[in-house]
């Protein structure tokens, strides 16, 4: 088993839930509001700690209540946070999230103390990550952070997992330092150009990705229509998995934090994309993108009740 580093963002979520969206201008009223830890960054970390897995995060937050509270969250969920940057100047990133009663979200993200992570910040803190590891890493921290880290990585000989996420933030230099990547079709038609709404055109964006920007392995999610992994000239599709949703925040997260546990525990790309659609269904069904997120003890039982193989190989 190779242990996980996660590089990204960390935030407070705090979370409007409503009927509707409110149009242009207008004032509605909600149904509750709640705040819990997330940050695309903490949330991967957490979800492969939830799943029992040695995950190192490398970070910054704000020395302000809420880093105060997600530091708290993240010991408790057995994240290691040796590696955190402490910004003085900057509060803790807040993503302000609105959620309808479809259980679809849209989210603004204040990136705070996210946008002063730095390359000299990573130099160090790889000193202490271990050699040979599955880094798992996202595009909301800066462009020149992420390309640093990837560089790093390849030095390292880890294994890279690119959530190209969110599509604002993608760039296309950092897909050629990536081994995986996961975009979901917003992501996938940003940096492709092509709209995914079938298997085929799925099939299509792999060869894409890697004939044209030199990245050999996809997973390309389209949400409730399943997943599509690429691998070299093959394509498999991975069927969604049926659960009532209550909340997608971190939906893609715990997808990303999945796929590398059972990366790191040396799956095939096939077997952890089916994996990871388990576990990313089981979040949809409770709130908070790291609340909501699902132990490895609970992913063995909901497997069990409905029949679903769990790994290809037994876990080490």
């Amino acid at each position: 088993m190779k242990p996980i580093v996660v590089v990204g963002s960390i935030n407070m979520d705090i979370v409007a839930n409503v009927d509707e969206y409110p149009a242009h201008g207008n004032t509605i009223f909600g149904r509750s509001l709640q705040m819990f830890s997330g940050g695309k960054g903490a949330n991967q970390a957490t979800a492969c700690a939830k799943l029992g897995k040695q995950v190192q995060l490398i970070g910054a937050v704000g020395r302000d209540a809420f880093g105060q509270e997600i530091l708290r969250t993240l010991a408790e969920n057995n994240v290691d946070i040796s590696l955190l940057t402490y910004k003085e100047s900057q509060a803790t990133g807040c993503a302000l999230i609105t959620i309808d009663k479809t259980a679809e979200n849209t989210m603004t993200v204040i990136k705070g103390a996210n946008d002063e992570l730095t390359k000299e910040d990573i130099t160090e803190h790889f000193k202490k990550a271990k050699e040979e590891s599955v880094l798992l890493i996202q595009m909301e921290i800066p462009f020149d952070t992420i390309l640093h880290s990837m560089k790093l990585a390849k030095e390292k000989q880890m294994f890279i997992i690119l959530d190209p996420a969110p599509a604002e933030g993608v760039d296309k230099e950092a897909l050629q330092y990536a081994d995986l990547i996961t975009p979901n079709i917003q992501e996938t038609f940003e940096i492709t150009g092509i709209k995914v709404d079938s298997e085929e055109s799925a099939y299509k964006a792999g060869v894409y990705f890697e004939q044209q920007l030199g990245v050999p392995n996809s997973v390309i999610k389209m949400g409730s229509k399943g997943a599509l992994v690429y691998q070299k000239g093959t394509a498999v599709f991975v069927p969604p998995v049926s659960v009532t949703a209550v909340d997608t925040v971190g939906a893609g997260d715990s997808f990303a934090g999945a796929l590398a546990c059972a990366i790191s525990d040396g799956e095939s790309i096939e077997s952890a994309a089916r994996f990871a659609a388990i576990v990313a269904a089981m979040k949809v069904t409770k709130p908070g993108a790291q609340k909501g997120l699902p132990t490895f003890e609970e992913v063995t039982a909901f497997c069990q009740e409905r029949g679903l193989d769990l790994y290809q190989k037994q876990l080490q």
